[in-house]
């Protein structure tokens, strides 16, 4: 089974914490400019053959221009709840998850329920910041909610996505909905912004071999649920737009001109100050580089889940 990882898609939890996040955190409107920094290229590793796909990213395509649209639309959001962007107390939120078994029709991919708790407790530990020292922690905590199994095997070879995703979709807005698949990808999520117009297929896909002791080299430690969490909560790549001043919208996490693979110490794809943030969760590093969210990130997505969640 090819691992070629994140599909291009229309397609990205949780007690309070009452944490304070910096001013800094966000990126001002006004610098979402496609400044010309030289960027070090180094040769583009093997990422693309390992989380990103031979067709893009893990997540539907989102330029400049609409980055901009939904920031103001972001914006407009928060001032109806008295609320400014990047300036109020973090809060967080418990968010239930609801897991759905896609097997096939002689119930190959199956994962127990052993595993699937295994997977939220990382959710938990990572959105906490308990696997570094300087990790953060977002505020977001997950909480098991339902497991559901479906025998089809165009549903595990995530044909059809749409359609069963509108079938088997439980709860609301601030429900992740995670469906185990057998595909060409590691994981595929649906951003908070796209709820409005496309709720009922809101949510991740995450290939099923992932799950912690699954059988997904590199990528058997439960991560990519945690990074296509991420984006359901509105967080970008942190190599989103290149080695750019506004790159992810985020002002803590370092420009890098190109996705990570491996975990290279030291890796500096950017002139722009900072090295690549390789242990970041929303880069595209093996499971076990991995270590953190940034203040600044905590922040965006707690402002994504206020405004969309």
């Amino acid at each position: 089974m090819a691992l070629s990882s994140r599909l291009p898609a229309t397609l990205l939890a949780l007690a309070v914490t009452g944490l304070a996040a910096p001013a800094a955190a966000q990126v001002p409107l006004d610098t979402l400019t496609p400044s010309a920094v030289e960027c070090v290229e180094g040769g583009h590793d093997d990422t693309d053959a390992a989380r990103g796909g031979p067709h893009g990213t893990d997540h539907r395509e989102v330029s400049l221009r609409e980055q901009r649209r939904i920031e103001r639309q972001t914006d407009r959001r928060l001032a109806r709840r008295g609320d400014r962007p990047g300036t109020a107390a973090r809060a967080g939120a418990t968010i239930p998850v609801y897991v759905h078994v896609m097997r096939d029709s002689a119930g190959g991919g199956d994962v127990s329920d052993s595993a699937i708790s295994q997977q939220v407790d990382v959710l938990n530990r990572s959105f906490a910041g308990q696997k570094s020292a300087t990790a953060t922690d977002t505020g977001f905590r997950f909480t098991l909610a339902g497991i559901d199994r479906f025998d089809n095997t165009s549903w595990h070879q995530d044909k059809q996505s749409s359609s069963y995703r509108r079938q088997t979709r439980q709860g609301g807005a601030d429900a992740l909905n995670i469906w185990l698949v057998d595909f060409a990808y590691l994981g595929v999520a649906t951003f908070p912004w796209d709820y409005a117009r496309n709720g009922a297929i809101d949510g991740i896909r995450v290939n099923y071999t992932t799950l912690p002791g699954g059988s997904a080299t590199n990528y058997a430690a439960g991560e990519t649920a945690t990074h296509e969490a991420g984006h359901w909560l509105g967080l970008y790549h942190t190599f989103q737009g290149g080695c750019t001043s506004s790159n992810d919208l985020v002002a803590d996490t370092p420009a890098q001109s190109s996705s990570t693979t491996g975990c290279p110490a030291g890796r500096d794809s950017c002139t722009l100050p900072g090295l690549d943030p390789i242990h970041n969760f929303m880069d595209y590093s093996y499971d076990d580089c991995y270590l953190e969210f940034t203040p600044g990130q905590a922040q965006r997505a707690d402002d994504a889940f206020a405004a969309y969640r």
